[in-house]
């Protein structure tokens, strides 16, 4: 009988998966793999597609956006402590977006005198083995493991899969020492562990009593209020939401929202400000969310009935976390809006109904002086070398499709990407769920190998685009051929530091010297950054924009260039902080 390596049994496992793709950053722990993967290809054997990352952070959030797009979470490969360091910031994002992505780390050898096949051989063999390498990620992941033979290596995979995508999602990781790679075992010793036979949690909704008691609250209520954010990481729940809205008179608030959780021109769709619509509610629905609004400064209608309907209702990996509800519901957001939706249609008569148009016609004047407010935030242009982001984002707006998937890292001008570039199709939004800064890199192009057919865009700021690795980014999307749109709007510095350190000291020194220690430029006149130039150098299509008069021209010119298979780097300088 045949003997092969772990490293052979282990890819052999991915393909059982059905994982398509293997995003990797290697190093001298992985050479098993390489030579495995060789030899298939020396034979014709087919295997995922590699896709090989410069920087851990492009490699993980990459997984990261392909999973947000398809739901399906793939292997990344990284070198042993050095490497999980590096990815785990990029696996706390995906933790916190509930994205799954299986983080294999080679393992440093362990022997040194040659006892084994593939032991120590190289310096930082010995300073590369740190006792605990799994505390590195451990917040951020839902299972780990170190491979202990190549004989469980489809078991280990089948088992970290099922958990992976087991609700709620979240990345798992396994450690693969270089010896237990390259060890050679007879095939019949390795038994098959089909994913479809060892499979992770099914969606699932909830019992009849606990559907016809959300559905009761909602029908009783005259004023029900929904606060969601990462409802739409399943697009098929976007369309009920909405449909479940207008069949009761809903109105639907998305703060810091991760996903398009509604149509933005649904006549439900209430903003992104939750404060006074949590204070009016008689009936408040928590559905697929997070921080529903900032006690700080919002005080919610202590008398109100309060339904929370999650994936993650109790909110475990979060030490501290208490928002109301005196429902609290487990289960797939789509399942059990459906299950819902269906028992009031069953319910409402002419009435009922009548009473919910009324309510939805009411809100028109509402929703008519937030679009007035919106386009007058975008009303003026602004000046050269401080163009008004709200008006330069409108204008984006008006050059991009309803089909085109939106990234928003622009942080301080995050909100501002929301109100100006509303969407209006499932899948076409994505935030960041987590704090890590740099993430939307990465998974713009992550989106763009999973949907190949849409444009991707990503709008960022100046200090995001440093954390975003972006040579890596670039070199990347060059090597693979991923044409992203980035548009970067340089203020030059980080506002958000500026406007916390405001917050907390609002008469403070910082305020009265004007020294908030966020500048990233400096203040002379030479020290300006070329961020375009940075992906010029790895292929991409570069442009700025200081006039009013050069942004649409440079958009389009970004846009053709897209559309012809090069990534783009449009730098629009905006007001300074």
């Amino acid at each position: 009988m045949a003997q092969y390596s772990a490293a052979h049994y282990l890819l052999e496992a991915l393909c059982e998966a059905g994982v398509e793709h293997i995003f990797c950053n290697l190093g001298t722990d992985h050479a098993p793999i390489i030579e495995e993967l060789a030899r298939w290809d020396a034979e014709g054997r087919a295997h995922p597609t590699i896709i090989l990352c410069p920087h851990e952070n492009v490699a993980v959030h990459m997984a990261g956006g392909f999973a947000a797009m398809t739901g399906r979470g793939q292997p990344v490969l990284v070198h042993v402590d050095a490497g999980t360091a590096n990815a785990a910031m990029a696996l706390h994002n995906l933790f916190r977006a509930r994205l799954p992505v299986f983080l294999m780390a080679g393992r440093a050898p362990f022997t040194s005198h040659g006892e084994l096949p593939g032991g120590r051989d190289n310096y930082v063999h010995f300073v590369q083995d740190p006792y605990d390498i799994a505390s590195l990620v451990r917040p951020y992941i839902h299972w780990e493991y170190c491979l202990p033979s190549g004989v469980v290596a489809k078991e280990a995979v089948a088992r970290g899969h099922a958990i992976m995508q087991a609700e709620p999602r979240a990345p798992v990781y396994m450690t693969l020492p270089r010896e237990v790679l390259a060890e050679e075992i007879a095939e019949e010793k390795v038994r098959a562990y089909p994913v479809g036979r060892y499979a992770g949690l099914p969606a699932r909704g909830t019992d009849p009593a606990t559907a016809t008691r959300i559905a009761e609250a909602l029908m009783a209520a005259e004023n029900p209020v929904a606060f969601t954010a990462y409802l739409g990481r399943n697009p098929e729940a976007v369309p009920l939401l909405d449909a479940l809205a207008r069949e009761v008179g809903m109105r639907v608030v998305e703060h810091a929202p991760i996903h398009l959780n509604i149509p933005h021109d649904s006549p439900c769709f209430a903003g992104f400000d939750p404060r006074a619509l949590a204070a009016q509610t008689d009936c408040g629905l928590l559905l697929d969310v997070d921080v529903p609004w900032i006690p700080l400064t919002t005080k919610p209608n202590p008398d109100a009935v309060w339904l929370h309907l999650d994936v993650d209702p109790l909110k475990r990996d979060l030490p501290m976390w208490s928002f109301p509800a005196g429902l609290r519901v487990a289960g797939d957001g789509a399942t059990l809006l459906a299950q819902v939706l269906e028992i009031i249609r069953a319910r409402a008569d002419a009435a009922f109904s009548a009473r919910a148009a009324a309510r939805i016609a009411s809100w028109a004047p509402a929703r008519r002086a937030r679009e007035e407010a919106v386009a007058a935030a975008a009303a003026q242009p602004g000046a050269p070398d401080a163009l008004n982001p709200a008006w330069a984002l409108a204008t984006l707006n008006r050059l991009i499709g309803a089909q085109d998937i939106l990234l928003n890292e622009a942080i301080r001008n995050g909100p501002v990407v929301q109100a100006q570039m509303p969407r209006t199709v499932p899948g076409s939004y994505i935030g960041l769920a987590g704090g890590g800064l740099g993430f939307s890199g990465g998974m713009a192009l992550g989106a763009k190998l999973a949907c190949p057919g849409r444009r991707v865009v990503q709008v960022v700021g100046d200090g995001t685009f440093h954390f975003s690795t972006p040579d890596s980014v670039y070199a990347t999307a060059q090597q693979y051929g991923l044409p992203i749109f980035t548009v970067v709007l340089d203020n030059r510095g980080w506002q958000a530091v500026k406007e916390s350190t405001l917050r907390v000291y609002p008469a403070g020194a910082a305020k009265a010297g004007d020294n908030f220690q966020s500048r990233l430029d400096g203040r002379r006149n030479d020290a300006r950054r070329r961020f375009e130039d940075v992906a010029v150098a790895f292929g991409a299509y570069g442009e700025r924009a200081v006039a009013a008069e050069e942004l649409e021209p440079a958009i389009r010119r970004c846009l053709e260039a897209v559309d012809g298979g090069q990534a783009a780097v449009l730098t629009i300088r905006v007001a300074p902080l």
